[in-house]
């Protein structure tokens, strides 16, 4: 008998539905156990993995009825075993999967698309200074000169710079009013 021919019972059951049932009354606890163990304790895996050994044994009969063995508890404990080890493989395959609350501790990156925006934000930002306020920020700020030197070099007193510098951040923080915290 195949798996797909059946023959009906009273009860409204089928010879593969008896012999199923009767394969997991009489097999179904070692069979439990033993996956048990390979799946490191998951209950829910090993019940899966148990339904599929028995899904296995169902399509395919011929293994059950063999005259080879006088039981079939080898032939099933073989394929939960053989079941247990590719589930943990594929497990291993993939990357692990995360919680909801790893994914809420986890440190938020800006990404480079956001750092491009504020770069032309700030650009386009620069260029509505005057000159002078211009020239302070980007021997300060973006070149990293200090107040001395940049006074060395514009030829002027070290308290114009500081002074152009501190006007020059004003008018940006006008400008620019979502990257005022920034500009502190």
């Amino acid at each position: 008998m195949t798996a797909g021919m059946t023959l009906p019972l009273p009860h409204g059951t089928t010879t593969a539905e008896h012999e199923l049932a009767a394969l997991q009354r009489e097999h179904g606890r070692p069979l439990f156990a033993l996956l048990l163990r390979l799946c490191d304790g998951d209950r829910q895996r090993a019940e899966d993995l148990l339904q599929e050994t028995l899904v296995r044994a169902w399509q395919h009969p011929e293994a059950l009825r063999a005259d080879a063995f006088d039981s079939v508890r080898p032939w099933l404990l073989t394929v939960a075993r053989r079941l247990a080890i590719d589930a943990r493989r594929a497990r291993q395959a993939r990357p692990p999967e995360v919680g909801d609350a790893v994914l809420e501790n986890a440190r938020v990156i800006a990404d480079h698309a956001e750092r491009s925006v504020a770069t032309l934000d700030v650009r386009e930002a620069v260029k509505t200074l005057t000159p002078e306020h211009r020239e302070v920020l980007v021997l300060v700020y973006f070149q990293g000169a200090s107040v001395a030197e940049a006074a060395q070099t514009l030829g002027i007193p070290p308290g114009t710079v500081k002074s152009r510098a501190y006007y020059a951040l004003r008018a940006l923080r006008r400008v620019l009013p979502g990257y005022a915290a920034d500009l502190r």
